[in-house]
């Protein structure tokens, strides 16, 4: 019966996204040759094609990941392809703590080498078809490196904890699993800014002095205690935009990409970092915290349950071993399988993420000039490709960020009653 279910949750799930991204393309498409009204005085039709297209094919793409990836989450299950890894590494290691580490190490290796076509692809030819890639082979092997080396030195010391509370810890591991995982979680949001983001990028204080005093009087007006102005050099890898905070407590700190810098006047920046201060202001960082905490209790509570149940690896492909412990099998599964049956939340996740989009641009309408928001907005838009027409049931499935017409809008309301 479990398998049923999950084979009728993935089937749905995979034909509700294909058709999602099929009202999307032929949206995108159909409007393709007209800049809507609202952005004609700033974006040529040029540019808004251009976009247009991009967004067609990225999303091409993704579908195209989605029917592999599905072919690959149907091969681990009920393929039996879990289960052949495990005994694999039963074979290779003599412990049933070893083997077990070892089963998740290949089953996170097998999924990243997998994925790596799509990557290069989508970085080397997608983004460089439309001017945004920037880096070369030789940085990408680098980066890769280097986030095998993270994987290695954080993953594999949390995995093995988790392992060992889900044998150790009795019936109630899932509540210290859970403790584990935010703090794990928190720690690497304080090395995040410092130790973790410095290994891939540079990070200079900000230089232009006009610009940070601006930014530091903003930073007075709303109360916010500045851990430092940097700008990233984002540029060697992406002509991408974006400014964003990172860190907990002292550690927090405002980032700028060098590429944002060079588009957008200084008051344009000010507009920028008052709705990234907004988020900050109004708790949207605290309450997203809190509700990802949340959400994961529970689900550690269900992988408590589930991982005593012979029907939860039986149904998925797989034989729980007898006479050791099954842990590495059921945290594989369950992470394997759980986006197939959270997928009718994600609109939830979208609305709740637009909401507070929608409040940060009214706290930054307060705080700065909503006219100069919006202007940012459209070079940011125009900048990245984003395109400017979304289908309206595809915006409100996935999108975090509401759409371009109605977000600059509403600024321009509030740059009117402003004045």
């Amino acid at each position: 019966m479990f398998t049923l279910l999950f084979i009728f949750l993935l089937l749905a799930s995979v034909a509700a996204r294909l058709w999602l991204a099929s009202r999307q393309t032929r949206h995108v498409a159909r409007h393709r040759d007209r800049v809507p009204p609202e952005f004609a005085d700033r974006i040529s039709l040029a540019s808004h094609q251009r976009a247009a297209d991009y967004n067609v094919e990225r999303l091409r793409l993704d579908m195209s990941a989605l029917l592999f990836d599905t072919a690959v989450l149907i091969g681990l299950t009920l393929l039996g392809g879990l289960q052949a890894l495990n005994e694999l590494a039963a074979a290779l290691t003599g412990g049933d703590f070893g083997r077990q580490l070892l089963l998740v190490s290949m089953v996170a290796a097998l999924l990243a080498l997998l994925e790596l076509p799509f990557t290069l692809w989508r970085q080397f030819v997608l983004e460089a078809r439309y001017g945004f890639n920037r880096m070369t082979l030789r940085l990408f092997a680098a980066d890769t490196a280097k986030g095998v080396m993270l994987a290695v030195v954080f993953g594999v010391p949390l995995v093995s904890a988790m392992l060992w509370l889900m044998a150790s810890a009795g019936p109630l591991w899932w509540v210290a699993g859970w403790g584990l995982w935010v703090a794990f979680s928190l720690v690497i949001m304080l090395l995040l800014p410092t130790v973790i983001a410095p290994l891939f990028n540079r990070f200079t204080p900000l230089a232009d002095q006009a610009l940070a005093a601006r930014i530091e009087a903003l930073a007075r007006r709303t109360g916010f205690a500045l851990g430092g102005l940097f700008v990233m050099d984002g540029s060697k890898r992406s002509a991408h935009g974006n400014a964003y905070f990172t860190g907990l407590g002292r550690s927090k700190r405002i980032v700028f990409f060098d590429t944002l810098l060079s588009r957008l006047a200084p008051q344009e920046v000010e507009a920028v970092l008052a709705h990234e201060l907004g988020h900050f202001k109004l708790r949207h960082i605290a309450k997203r915290l809190a509700f990802s905490f949340g959400i994961s209790l529970a689900f550690f509570a269900l992988l408590g349950w589930l991982s005593q149940q012979a029907w939860f690896y039986t149904g998925l492909g797989t034989v729980p071993t007898l006479g050791g412990r099954n842990d590495a099998l059921a945290l594989l599964l369950f992470f394997l399988v759980a986006p197939v049956f959270t997928f009718a939340f994600i609109p939830l996740a979208s609305w709740y993420s637009r909401k507070h989009e929608f409040e940060a641009d009214r706290y930054a309408s307060e705080q700065a000039d909503a006219a100069e928001l919006a202007s940012a907005l459209v070079k940011l838009y125009d900048d990245n490709a984003a395109t400017l027409t979304p289908d309206p049931l595809h915006s409100a499935f996935y999108d975090s960020h509401p759409p371009a017409g109605e977000r600059i809008g509403r600024l321009r309301l509030h740059a009117r009653a402003a004045a």
